[in-house]
């Protein structure tokens, strides 16, 4: 009887130091995957967080730019701030990590809450601006402008109800065998005294089930996305046109005439810039779109982990995502002017204390 037992502390003294290796393994890896997030999207996040600053400061700066469309652009500004912000731990959610339930659900709920209200900004501001363009005359009668606080709970409180939704619930967490991260050791027999030390497995699995991520991406992103695009390609169709009306009056109108030139000028230059926004937007949400691809496959094989180049495209189509906004931003001329006007400051100040230090 003894013996029996000797033999049996033995045999789990060796599975503990397996499970404990194998642990150190991925705890390792573990590591070196944040760090790799973290080198990618620590860059990326604080010129995001930046250029929104400048953005920002410029439209509080004008008053002239105090209208409710820049009221509009301000809270995708607010919003794009807030996910470059979330962005280093946006690629952390498809990484299992020991958290307690809270602390899980926070980590994963709220940067999801910051894309979602996002994408939700980014189609109110697209859609104002599309309304601008195809129906001028009727575009200071919208419900948005008559309504701003409504549009505002529009675009900000669904986001959360529906990020919200598993933490009332709609998870997997009481779901599979969830115990440990030492997916590993699944061929091991079952030791209570090797996982009694191990917290709960945070990831993005426990946290959103399969029919909650396909009504995230088919029935919330990927319509915003199409939507957008619809609105875009319709504004470079209608800018198509304004381009040949644009070349038919500059024929019929006398060249002599100055104030008519410069105003074929300002008409080139607002639709060249259209097109090029336009472009760069379309360019900026292919990467994106790859990745949401790439994740559903990943999604559907069922890995148990994540490979380095997935996490490599993960940090950079969230990250070329949220940089549509600071483009959208950059290209005004009037929201930049402040941020100049404060940087041309400085620099004269700094050629002035240069020249009299060579004077002396």
């Amino acid at each position: 009887m003894i013996h029996d037992q000797t033999i049996h502390q033995k045999r789990v003294a060796v599975y503990c130091g397996v499970c404990t290796q194998v642990i150190d393994f991925n705890a390792h890896a573990l590591l070196s995957m944040e760090n790799l997030i973290y080198i990618i999207t620590v860059p990326l996040s604080t010129s995001i967080i930046l250029a929104n600053l400048v953005i920002i400061l410029g439209i509080s700066c004008n008053r002239q730019l105090h209208n409710t469309p820049n009221y509009f652009f301000l809270s995708l500004l607010v919003a794009d701030l807030c996910t470059g912000v979330a962005l280093p731990f946006i690629p952390l959610m498809g990484l299992n990590r020991e958290l307690s339930f809270g602390s899980c659900l926070v980590v994963h709920i709220f940067p999801n809450f910051l894309f979602l209200a996002f994408l939700s900004n980014l189609v109110m501001v697209h859609y104002e601006r599309y309304i601008c363009i195809v129906n001028p005359l009727h575009y200071n009668t919208l419900w948005m402008h008559r309504n701003f606080s409504l549009a505002l709970l529009i675009v900000w409180t669904p986001p959360l109800l529906f990020a919200s939704l598993p933490a009332f619930g709609w998870n997997n967490w009481s779901g599979p065998d969830w115990n440990n991260c030492c997916e590993s050791t699944q061929t091991l027999p079952p030791l209570s005294n090797c996982s009694a030390n191990l917290t709960s497995c945070c990831s993005y699995k426990r946290v959103f089930p399969n029919a909650f991520i396909y009504l995230e991406v088919y029935g919330l992103v990927l319509p915003a996305i199409l939507f957008i695009a619809g609105m875009t390609g319709r504004v470079l169709w209608i800018t198509r046109g304004q381009m040949k009306d644009i070349c038919r009056l500059h024929r019929s109108v006398e060249r002599g005439n100055q104030a008519s030139d410069q105003e074929q000028r300002l008409n080139l230059r607002y639709t060249r810039c259209v097109v090029a926004v336009s472009l760069t937007f379309l360019a900026c949400w292919v990467p994106y779109l790859i990745y949401m691809h790439v994740s559903i496959a990943y999604l559907i094989i069922d890995t148990k982990g994540r490979s380095i180049p997935n996490i490599v495209l993960s940090c950079t189509g969230i990250g070329s995502m949220a940089v549509v906004p600071m483009v959208l931003g950059l290209a005004n001329k009037q929201y930049t002017q402040p941020a100049f006007k404060l940087l041309r400051k400085f620099r004269d100040r700094w050629r002035a204390q240069g020249s009299e230090e060579a004077a002396i």
